[in-house]
């Protein structure tokens, strides 16, 4: 058996999240010492190592508990081991999509933004801009360009921020 402190050396899982993990049902309630210091056993420790190699990957709490099921049972097919990856290698290709639209709008907004004394700012603008008008500027911008502009952003009037 071992204490907390060590299975979160030995898990590399702070203290803390084991506490957590444990709350939440991933890893069984603790047995107590005659002290009352929770006690974890070495297939404890090695299940908060699987979780946090999980967690490295990017899986959500509920993805793991359905890991952990797979994993626990031997008699497991291991196409839905895979099935459950590949899901999840679908929704981080997506997540990573929607991150790099949002470099990428954000990388424009802070190229046309001129940086100076001046007070008119793009960026400003734009975040004070109700979310739809935003979403079909940025379709727009993606599908024609101003003539001679050399800039894909359409025009738009100022707006005063609220005072």
């Amino acid at each position: 058996m071992m204490s907390i402190g060590q299975a979160a050396t030995f898990s590399g899982v702070s203290a803390k999240m084991i506490r957590y993990y444990e709350q939440l049902g991933l890893i069984p309630q603790a047995t107590r010492s005659e002290a009352g210091y929770r006690q974890y056993s070495p297939a404890d420790a090695h299940s908060l190592r699987f979780i946090r190699r999980a967690r490295d990957l990017g899986f959500s709490v509920g993805q793991i508990t359905g890991l952990l099921a797979l994993w626990g049972d031997r008699d497991r097919a291991s196409a839905d081991v895979k099935a459950m990856a590949l899901a999840h290698v679908t929704g981080l290709k997506a997540k990573i999509a929607e991150l790099q639209a949002m470099a990428q709008t954000l990388e424009h907004l802070a190229n046309h933004c001129h940086g100076n004394d001046r007070p008119d700012c793009p960026i400003l603008a734009d975040l004070a801009e109700p979310a739809a008008a935003a979403q079909q500027r940025s379709t727009a911008q993606q599908r024609t360009p101003r003539f001679g502009s050399g800039s894909t952003r359409p025009p738009r009037p100022a707006i005063e921020p609220p005072r």
